[in-house]
């Protein structure tokens, strides 16, 4: 039974959580409790997203999106995000169990409560297009990016890693294609304010082949792996596709939500993540480690659709629900 206290989360034996990459395995980011639950009508209880957490750990997952610092009123599914990190214990929260708890900040204020909370992993997000930008955060890329650098020098004064996503990259649901010279000077500038990370929005599934393999070239050209992610959505059922090419041209960190849940608000034409699980039984099909039980995973979309009104879409979810009924 969760108590409602802090409490310690325990993975299975895990590595320091350093942010280096293994050239030979894929890094999966867990973004279930966060962009998975973003764009769900149903709104989850504290309880029950710290045993959706918990459930992520016991999976074997290192990297997890527990939630975003945002006002209520633009997220409401989000609104308990303080008392979600107040129940995983102040050392778990600094990496000590092996697992790095991140959570999504919208802006300085954002940062503070963050801050406050404990967490010690910090997501931030700008959009490559002008029209989302100020649609998703009501002010200008100039804007944003100002606003970024002053946070990225606290967070960093903090002690605090970050991972700055890029969204729009491959298409905008209001200016259509985006010239991708854009997104390189973004991500350029926001390394250069102390970024960790760069994750690669294609926020409404756009993408095509051609356009995520070039890409992704690019910048693991100009940055390297450890300097780039890839975050898909299967809004036209070229994630996984997507997934491999962009694994072929040397990306090996990628962002997913179990059950294929999720979506922005404001990019309304964009489908759910891609499938954890849909990911990973790719991966596990070419010989590619990830470290992940894809069972446990499974299970946790199983919990999911049984403890909440979500339904999964991810399509080996529902292959397997199909071939095995309540046993799943």
């Amino acid at each position: 039974m969760i108590q409602g206290t802090r409490r310690r989360l325990t993975p299975p034996s895990l590595p320091p959580p350093e942010l280096s990459v293994n050239l030979e395995n894929a890094r999966i980011f867990e973004v279930g409790p966060r962009d998975g639950l973003q764009n769900e009508s149903a709104i989850l209880s504290v309880d029950q997203k710290i045993e959706f957490i918990e459930r992520l750990v016991g999976a074997g997952v290192t990297d997890i999106e527990i939630g975003s610092f945002v006002h209520p009123k633009w997220v409401p599914q989000m609104a308990d995000t303080d008392q979600v990190a107040a129940r995983i214990a102040p050392a778990d929260l600094a990496g000590e169990n092996g697992v790095r708890y991140w959570a999504l900040i919208p802006n300085r204020r954002g940062l503070e409560r963050a801050l406050a909370a404990g967490v010690k992993y910090i997501s931030t997000a700008i959009s490559s297009s002008e029209a989302h930008n100020q649609s998703n955060l009501n002010r200008s890329i100039a804007d944003s990016l100002d606003d970024l650098r002053d946070s990225f020098k606290l967070a960093k004064d903090n002690g605090c890693q970050l991972r700055a996503y890029i969204s729009t990259v491959f298409g905008c649901p209001y200016e259509g294609e985006v010239d991708f010279a854009r997104v390189m000077d973004i991500a350029e500038q926001l390394l250069d304010f102390g970024a960790d990370l760069i994750a690669l929005g294609d926020t409404i599934g756009a993408g095509t082949p051609p356009q995520v393999e070039d890409g992704c070239r690019r910048m693991l050209e100009a940055f390297g792996p450890e300097r780039v992610a890839l975050h898909l959505h299967d809004t036209q059922g070229l994630g996984l596709t997507n997934a491999l090419l962009a694994w072929r041209v040397g990306m090996r960190q990628f962002d997913s939500a179990v059950g294929g849940t999720g979506g922005c608000p404001y990019a309304p034409s964009a489908a759910g993540n891609l499938g954890s699980e849909d990911l990973i039984h790719l991966f596990n099909s070419c010989g590619i480690e990830t470290g992940l039980d894809l069972e446990k995973l499974l299970q946790t979309t199983s919990w999911l659709e049984k403890n909440t009104p979500i339904e999964s879409v991810s399509r080996y979810f529902q292959y397997r629900k199909s071939a095995e009924g309540s046993t799943l």
